[in-house]
C-alpha cells in the first residue's frame, strides 16, 4: 500500500444505529436513526484505493433510506453509512492500482459500470443502501472501477453533486426515447437537485426552459441560471395550463418529472403530442400507494423512461453525442 501521508488507525462515520425506527422521510426524526461510529481503518486490496472524502452530496433517496421508508426498497441497515455520492482525494492505493496518491476523485454510486442493459443495474449494490457503506464518513476504499477523475474546473462540493443528480438530469435530457435539441423547450419542476441539473444543462445546449416553483424567490434564481419562463404553482395550481398558455398551446418537449404520482398528470397535459416525460422522482404527496415507485425501481422501460435508465459511466455508448455537446463542459 502506497501511502501519501501517515494515515489515522480510525476514523468517524456516520451510520445507522441498531434497530432503526421507520419514520416520515421529511421528518427530522429521521435523524435519531443515525450515530457517529469510530471505525478502524481497512486494509487496501489490489486494484482498490483509499479516499479521503472532502465532500458529499444529499439526495432524497438518502432521506428515504435513514428514514426506513417503504418508498425504497433497500433501507439501511444497521451499522452502515448513508449517501451514495462523495468526492475527495486518493491517499493510498493497493498493488496495481490505475490512481495515484493526491488524485482528485468522484464515487461512482453503483457497480453498473457500463450502463448499457438495465437488466445488469443490481439496485443493492449502490453506496448508501442496506448493508452497502455509502459516503457520510471521512473515508472510503473503493474499486478502481467505481471512481473517476473529477473535472478539473470543479471544486469537491460541485463533483460530487455529479453522479447522481446531474447524470440524471443528463440522462433525461439526452437519453430519453427522443433526444433534446437546442431550441425545444424543458420543463422542470421544483429547485431540486435534479431539477437545476436538468435547468443549467438544457439551457447551456440552448434549450427553452420552464420551471415551476412555490417560492418566487427561488424563481427569480432560477432566471439567473438560464430559465425563460416561471410558474408559481401556489398561484397556478394547474400549472399546465400556464405552460400550455406559454408554449402557445403546443406543449414542451420534455417534461423532468421529479414529483411522482401527484404531479404526473399535469405533466402529461403539459407535454406536445409526441414529447417524453423523465420519472426522475418522488417528491409529491401520494406515491405511498402510487404506481411510479414500482415504475423507477421495478420495471425500467414502458411509456414513461426513469431519469436512471441509460446512464453511461464508462465508456462513452454515444461518443458522436458526446462530442457534440463537449464544448458546454469546458
Amino acid at each position: 500500500m502506497e501511502a501519501v501521508t501517515t494515515l489515522p488507525s480510525t476514523f468517524s462515520a456516520w451510520q445507522i444505529k441498531e434497530n432503526p425506527k421507520q419514520a416520515h422521510h421529511l421528518s427530522t426524526d429521521a435523524l435519531d436513526n443515525l450515530e457517529l461510529a469510530t471505525l478502524s481503518l481497512p486494509e487496501l486490496q489490489p486494484g482498490h484505493a483509499l479516499i479521503r472524502l472532502h465532500a458529499v452530496a444529499l439526495n432524497s433517496r438518502d432521506l428515504y433510506t435513514v428514514s426506513q421508508s417503504p418508498l425504497y426498497p433497500c433501507p439501511l441497515e444497521a451499522g452502515t453509512s448513508p449517501c451514495s455520492d462523495g468526492a475527495g482525494t486518493v491517499v493510498a492505493v493497493g498493488a496495481g492500482s490505475a490512481f495515484k496518491t493526491g488524485s482528485r476523485v468522484l464515487l461512482q454510486p453503483s457497480s453498473w459500470i457500463k450502463g448499457v442493459d438495465v437488466a445488469d443495474f443490481h439496485l443493492e449494490s449502490v453506496l448508501g443502501g442496506g448493508n452497502v457503506p455509502g459516503t457520510l464518513r471521512e473515508y472510503r476504499v473503493m474499486k478502481d472501477d467505481r471512481l473517476i477523475p473529477c473535472p478539473r474546473n470543479l471544486s469537491f462540493e460541485e463533483a460530487a453533486t455529479l453522479p447522481t443528480a446531474t447524470a440524471t438530469a443528463v440522462n433525461a435530457i439526452f437519453y430519453g426515447p427522443a433526444k433534446i435539441t437546442p431550441g425545444q423547450t424543458v420543463l422542470t419542476q421544483g429547485t431540486g437537485g435534479v431539477s437545476i441539473a436538468a435547468i443549467q444543462v438544457a439551457a447551456a445546449i440552448g434549450c427553452t426552459v420552464i420551471a415551476t416553483s412555490t417560492s418566487q424567490e427561488k424563481l427569480n434564481l432560477v432566471q439567473s441560471h438560464g430559465v425563460k419562463h416561471t410558474i408559481n404553482y401556489k398561484t397556478h395550481p394547474e400549472w399546465s395550463k400556464e405552460v400550455l398558455r406559454i408554449t402557445e398551446g403546443k406543449g414542451v418537449d420534455l417534461v423532468v418529472d421529479v414529483g411522482g404520482s401527484s404531479t404526473i398528470l399535469q405533466s402529461l397535459a403539459s407535454t406536445r403530442t409526441g414529447g417524453s416525460v423523465a420519472i426522475c422522482g418522488i417528491l409529491g404527496a401520494g406515491d405511498e400507494a402510487g404506481v411510479i415507485p414500482a415504475i423507477m425501481y421495478g420495471a425500467k422501460r414502458g411509456t414513461f423512461f426513469t431519469g436512471s435508465d441509460n446512464i453511461n459511466c464508462g465508456p462513452c455508448a454515444d461518443s458522436s453525442l458526446c462530442e457534440q455537446y463537449k464544448e458546454y463542459w469546458e
